[in-house]
């Protein structure tokens, strides 16, 4: 064998949601991120003696409310255990979380891929636990120094996990932002990726084309970008072929993935849940959760992504594909309806909302929700567009100007002296100066071939456009200028 095409690739999914809740999963320290390293722990989040865990209830509604998104089954009755391990950021030197009885049961997720087509990708389970804390690295292995921030412990977590359904990096990517979609439209999660609330653990193999052998798998942990999940899969997929291409085995083991340098490395040989030591928090009782709350925790439920996207085309007449870039983030879709409703309308709001806007935060590393340029001023923007104030052009300026934070699209219009000119009587004056100041090009224009004096129009607007500083409406000028020149045949 000596091609991708001899190898089919599986994939699963463990996906850490970290639930945005004020509060701690067991305590009432805050989850606020990015306070001082080790401000927010407190005793209970260490374990230390005498202190006793108390269940967030606000976690367990969010993980409900997730399983009802999917179509779940929900856990009436669900367990925490405690899952024992030495590692230096985790002090209790054990995990709280669900293995036996988790709240959520099988699910289903429907992705849709780039050629149109969709596929389902079943949910195993989804449980609650807590975060660990985090490890801080500065220098180099020799000459580094290490710290261990526990803000983070205790912070409540669903960790979702997949059936291995997925059979390309393409597939496993649709699937993550469909469940980053779902988890920030319900209101669970902020979904900010980069600060850890949404984290991926990839678990890999491959196997001969068509066999029903599954190969070794291997699981890659801690990915927190789409780019760097996809960036991991391809990597390690064409390693574990070329290993067993020349004649090597792969082992079942936990890796990393470093984003910044493209570089994969084995962590540690994978443990199976035995390793674990699991067994019955003596601390926590069992988790009921009635029908009553299931229900009333069903008709508040905010509407899903694929809800919504029927609804954006239908409500806004936008196409599939708008539809569907627009509503698949939360955060992006609220502020598409803002700008919609500031500019009242919808269509200039989409294309700005997903070109101009959209590529500059990309350029930038923004989140939606950190846009120097707020709905309402887009929207603001775009009504001046709309109204002939400005032209296409002129608004790039101005959008700029308010990235850099000059006010409002009217004030920055007011202060640059961009206002559009529309007046139809100073526009055909305008046009009748430019072309009694150019004879030549006018001679030229009536001598040429009909089929060819399209291209000549170019060099009028240029003139016109340079007379009124770039500020006559464009459209309104070749109406008028084309009417002139055909007055002069």
């Amino acid at each position: 064998m000596d091609s991708m095409s001899d190898w089919d690739t599986v994939i699963g999914l463990e996906v850490h949601v970290q639930l945005a809740t004020q509060t701690k999963i067991f305590s009432g320290a805050s989850t606020a991120f990015g306070a001082e390293p080790n401000t927010q722990a407190c005793a209970i989040d260490l374990a230390m003696p005498g202190t006793l865990p108390v269940l967030n209830k606000q976690a367990v509604h969010y993980a409900v409310m997730f399983g009802l998104a999917i179509d779940a089954e929900i856990g009436k009755e669900s367990a925490f255990e405690r899952k024992n391990y030495f590692y230096p950021d985790l002090p209790k030197g054990y995990q709280t979380t669900q293995l036996e009885k988790p709240i959520v049961g099988r699910g289903n997720v429907e992705i849709e891929l780039a050629d149109g087509s969709t596929k389902n990708v079943r949910i195993h389970h989804a449980h609650l636990e807590e975060d660990a804390g985090k490890s801080l690295h500065e220098g180099n292995f020799r000459h580094g120094v290490s710290g261990i921030d526990l803000n983070r412990a205790g912070t409540p977590l669903i960790e979702i996990v997949s059936e291995p359904d997925m059979s390309s990096a393409e597939e496993a990517i649709a699937f993550a932002k469909k469940l980053h979609s779902i988890v920030t439209s319900i209101g669970i999660c902020d979904g900010e990726m980069s600060q850890g609330s949404m984290r991926f653990d990839v678990n890999v193999s491959v196997k001969p084309r068509g066999s029903d052998t599954l190969g070794t798998r291997t699981e890659t942990k801690n990915l927190n970008s789409f780019k760097f999940m996809e960036e991991a899969i391809t990597k390690e997929v064409e390693r574990q072929i070329d290993l067993i291409e020349d004649g090597g085995t792969v082992i079942q083991e936990t890796r990393l993935y470093n984003g910044d340098t493209k570089v994969a490395r084995s962590m540690r040989s994978k443990e199976e849940a035995n390793d674990y030591r699991y067994f019955p928090c003596p601390d926590l009782l069992p988790v009921i959760v009635s029908d009553e709350t299931i229900e009333e925790l069903r008709r508040n439920l905010p509407e899903l992504p694929d809800a919504r996207r029927a609804r954006f085309a239908d409500q806004y007449s936008l196409s599939d594909y708008d539809a569907g870039v627009l509503s698949s983030d939360a955060a992006m879709a609220a502020y598409f309806e803002t700008a919609t409703k500031t500019s009242g309308n919808a269509k200039l709001a989409a294309n700005w909302s997903m070109g101009e806007l959209s590529a500059r935060l990309n350029n930038e590393d923004l989140s939606i929700a950190k846009s120097p340029v707020s709905a309402e001023q887009l929207g603001g923007l775009i009504a001046r567009i709309a109204d002939n104030s400005i032209s296409g052009k002129m608004a790039k300026e101005v959008f700029e100007g308010i990235w850099a934070g000059e006010g409002d699209a009217d004030q920055i219009i007011e202060a640059r002296g961009l206002k559009q000119v529309s007046d139809s009587g100073a526009l055909e004056q305008l046009v009748a100066d430019v072309l009694a100041a150019n004879q030549a090009m006018v001679e030229d224009y009536i001598n040429t071939d009909e089929a060819k004096r399209k291209k000549k129009l170019g060099g009028f607007m240029g003139q016109i456009m340079k007379a009124s500083k770039g500020q006559a409406n464009p459209q309104q000028v070749n109406q008028i200028l084309a009417q002139k020149l055909n007055e002069l045949l």
